[in-house]
């Protein structure tokens, strides 16, 4: 045989190897995989192609729901279900682990950390697992700030300043995960009563409460607000992208794992399998470095290929250090949660900004010089605006929590949900409107006095 027809052969047989192995890839595989997610395509579009390109032949079908949208729609396609959950609250992986809509799974990739921070990577009961580590902190438009001649916040606290109002701005708990998670994070690590008491101090500032995640970070990128509350990669990836943002952690954040689940009664199980497979696998744990995504790989050794200044939790140990999150505690308050943030914040924002401004206004104008009655006033107006009607005790008791559920739109809540939202909507216009009164009270109760003495 000549040397060119042993060539030929040698393509040939190369051809066929590189087939055989697409088919290998392939076989055994459906033609599709059925993904529900609260991701962007900016995450998704990138590793579904990558994913379909490992694996010829199946399709990976996205469907983009946010995480309380994804929870309901799995609970109602129970018969029959998409096969993956793929999203970033592990709350929302309980809520449906507790209803039986998951199964069990246990990952084959290896070098795969067991914990990020203090929280483990993978569900100790084996039903969902960690793609990628999650923290949650303050996003800034640089140049925003500086034409507003504002300082760059670092942490919570920062964000009750005067100085910020009308900056800030975050998405309702209700129809983000993510942010559902920021508010958790918050109550868990200063206490419940703490917690509320600083993010309704926060949100008598903020400008907006948007009814999407990605909403907040587009307007601080745009400059519509400065300032925005959200997961870390929006900030990381919109820095990496070219915008005019920093992102920080607070000290008191947490850790938490991103996850993908297979959904029980899934009927594209190996497909599904195999997706699982390529999130943890050395190229789709490098695809979340791509500067659209920039999420935290939970594979050790993918860091060292991070930019420069990428967080590293797992040399960082102060980073999600000062708090464990209760995925446990989260999970029996979800729903009843995200209907008191929308009562008390995001339905009441103008009612609870004109009460925070007539208190920073007249501690402004007061300062040193406040006179006891003037400094009681204040004291009450403060409270008023920052308690909430229900106490940790309540938040966390089954027969309270339990009565509420994700609302469908054009559903209207009944029964005990019903009466208890009423009350709580009741409760925040008049707090509101009485904080407001006591703070404009105490300037006029100090002018009385300042005549009196005069």
């Amino acid at each position: 045989m000549t040397t060119v027809g042993l060539g030929r052969r040698a393509v040939l047989a190369a051809a066929f190897a590189t087939f055989g192995f697409a088919a290998a890839s392939a076989q055994g595989l459906e033609d599709k995989v059925v993904i529900v997610t609260s991701y962007s395509k900016d995450v998704t579009a990138p590793l579904a192609a990558a994913f379909e390109k490992t694996h010829p032949g199946t399709k990976a079908e996205i469907q983009n729901r946010n995480t309380a949208a994804a929870v309901s729609f799995i609970s109602e396609t129970r018969s029959s279900p998409p096969d993956l959950m793929w999203a970033s609250a592990p709350d929302a992986f309980e809520v449906l682990k507790k209803d039986s809509l998951l199964q069990k799974y246990k990952p084959k990739a290896q070098g795969i950390a067991e914990k990020v921070g203090s929280y483990p990577v993978n569900d100790p009961d084996g039903y969902y697992i960690g793609f990628a580590a999650s923290g949650y902190g303050i996003m800034y438009n640089t140049r925003y700030l500086k034409a507003n001649d504002l300082p760059a916040p670092k942490e919570w606290d920062d964000l009750k300043k005067p100085i910020y109002f009308g900056h800030v701005g975050i998405s309702a708990p209700s129809r983000s995960g993510t942010t559902h998670l920021t508010v958790e994070t918050l109550l868990q690590g200063e206490g419940w009563d703490k917690g509320w008491a600083n993010l309704l101090e926060m949100a008598g500032n903020f400008a907006q409460v948007s009814d999407r995640s990605f909403g907040v970070p587009d307007a601080v990128n745009s400059g519509q607000y400065g300032i925005g509350i959200v997961i870390d990669f929006f900030g990381l990836s919109a820095k990496a992208s070219g915008f005019p943002v920093e992102f920080v952690y607070p000290t008191v954040t947490t850790l938490v794992p991103a996850n993908v689940a297979i959904i029980a009664g899934a009927k594209h199980q190996k497909a599904a399998e195999a997706f699982v497979e390529f999130l943890l696998s050395e190229q789709g744990q490098q695809i979340l470095l791509e500067p659209k995504i920039q999420r935290l790989p939970v594979r050790e050794a993918t860091y060292a290929k991070a930019p420069a200044g990428f967080p590293n939790p797992f040399k960082d140990k102060n980073l999600g250090a000062r708090l464990k999150f209760d995925a446990g505690v989260s999970e029996v308050r979800y729903e009843l949660l995200n209907s008191l943030f929308d009562r008390v914040i995001t339905f009441r924002l103008k009612e609870l900004n004109a009460a925070w401004k007539a208190i920073h206004d007249a501690e402004t104008k007061l300062g040193a010089n406040a006179s006891p009655e003037a400094k009681k006033l204040i004291a009450e107006a403060r409270k008023l605006a920052s308690t909430v009607p229900v106490s940790e005790k309540e938040a966390s008791d089954p027969a309270i929590a339990g009565s509420f559920h994700k609302v469908k739109k054009g559903e209207k809540p009944a029964g005990r949900q019903a009466e208890f939202e009423s009350k709580w909507d009741d409760f925040a216009v008049k707090n509101y409107a009485d904080a407001k009164a006591a703070a404009e009270k105490a300037l006029t109760a100090n002018r009385s006095r300042t005549r009196r003495i005069g």
